[in-house]
């Protein structure tokens, strides 16, 4: 099959850890290789940010990411993308009716890429597929007026949704969101993120630490991945030290006015000395961060699915974290590692504190997180899943027959 992966501001080959650079990235490049290594061809299409990057950029065997011009070629923050979603679409409308190459199934990657990916259909037919990555109306209910997002959002993902062949969820605890939205049915499955087994490894090098026991938080520099809320937490865990791995240039840590926040966090929580900022690490070097680690802590307020957790679980450690969203799938409670409730921040002092003491248990907790990753969410594997709702997609659009949105909803384990 051809595939045509829209992810209009995630571009797979971008530096992580920026404002606007996360997980998404991460997934589109992954997934785009893995389903490429099936046998499949793969063009990646996002927005041309830069006025010097080529047309066509080769990712891996059989992946290519299209740069898409679409609005001004420089940085725009992604809640000011909407306005040029319909030139988006029209680029690649265009693009599909003009060349010999016509994706056989479409797979939107967020909201914006779905309302381009409408756009496109208008000039060829082919069968869609959604991924949200992050829904509106959770954003809003965390967030509230803190919240960034154009105001035609919420409506718009519902119409992306109820037009999709196909909505795959990235976690169990999406369903009932996209239940909530009118989005339900055998159109929706689940289908989790994936791991890369063969890089995160228990068994490689590591960063080099001091004697002091290491927590490690992975993400984003913005609020809502709670990085100030484990923070808060050192102070009930004594003689611990925290890294924080996320946002701008590790040499211009003053560039970045959230790390500046954190770092002012740390000095009024009396835990300076404990914070260590490091910035962005690249892809390369994030498996010998994580084997650094005693304990990866995930503290987001909401989560969509998260590939820390993944990614730590691949690596050997134990995850202390919320229990929210995509970590309510992956991390088993006492066995993989420990969930607390959402903002409870004494409570994930707790957890955090008596896991640092339990040397055992943390190796029992990560020896069977090897394990649950190998087994369930090695990317090859998420990627025959994928390929499945790529098929399913193509066929009952191929005979006019999509799945009302009232059956149930499919989620596969």
């Amino acid at each position: 099959m051809r595939i045509a992966m829209i992810s209009e501001h995630a571009s797979p080959l971008a530096t992580l850890g920026g404002v606007d650079a996360g997980g998404q990235n991460a997934h589109v490049a992954a997934l785009a290789r893995a389903v490429a290594a099936l046998g499949h061809e793969v063009r990646v299409y996002t927005r041309r940010d830069g006025p010097h990057l080529p047309p066509v950029a080769a990712l891996a065997p059989g992946v290519d990411v299209l740069h898409v011009p679409a609005g001004p070629a420089r940085p725009i923050p992604k809640d000011d993308l909407p306005p040029y979603m319909d030139e988006f679409g029209r680029f690649l409308g265009g693009a599909w009716q003009r060349e010999a190459w016509r994706p056989d199934v479409v797979h939107a990657h967020f909201w914006m890429s779905g309302l381009a990916a409408l756009t496109a259909r208008r000039y060829l037919a082919a069968p869609l597929v959604q991924t949200y990555h992050a829904l509106g109306t959770v954003k809003r209910r965390h967030q509230g007026s803190a919240d960034t997002s154009p105001p035609g959002r919420v409506d718009a993902e519902r119409r992306v949704g109820l037009a999709a062949d196909r909505v795959v969820a990235q976690c169990t605890d999406e369903v009932a969101e996209l239940a909530a939205m009118g989005i339900t049915g055998s159109a929706v499955a689940v289908v989790p993120s994936g791991v890369d087994t063969r890089r995160f490894t228990p068994r490689g090098p590591a960063v080099p630490r001091a004697d002091a026991p290491r927590i490690l938080s992975v993400g984003r520099l913005v609020p809502r991945k709670g990085h100030a809320d484990l923070i808060d937490a050192l102070v009930g865990v004594p003689g611990v030290e925290l890294v924080i791995i996320g946002g701008g240039d590790a040499g211009r840590p003053d560039d970045d006015p959230e790390h500046r926040a954190l770092r002012e966090r740390a000095r009024a929580a009396g835990v300076a000395d404990r914070v260590r900022l490091a910035g962005a690490v690249d892809a390369a070097g994030m498996p010998a961060w994580y084997r650094s680690a005693d304990i990866v802590a995930c503290a987001p307020w909401y989560e969509p699915f998260g590939l820390t957790p993944l990614e730590a679980m691949a690596t050997g450690v134990p995850v202390v974290g919320y229990g929210v969203g995509g970590l309510l799938d992956t991390v088993v409670p006492g066995v993989s590692g420990e969930l607390v409730g959402p903002r409870e921040v004494a409570a994930l002092a707790a957890a955090l504190r008596e896991l640092t003491a339990a040397r055992r248990l943390r190796r029992r907790y990560g020896a069977a997180g090897v394990r649950r990753a190998r087994t369930y969410y090695q990317w090859p594997t998420i990627a025959e899943r994928i390929v499945e709702v790529y098929r399913d997609a193509a066929k009952e659009f191929l005979a006019g027959e999509v799945p009302a949105p009232t059956r149930k909803a499919v989620t596969a384990a």
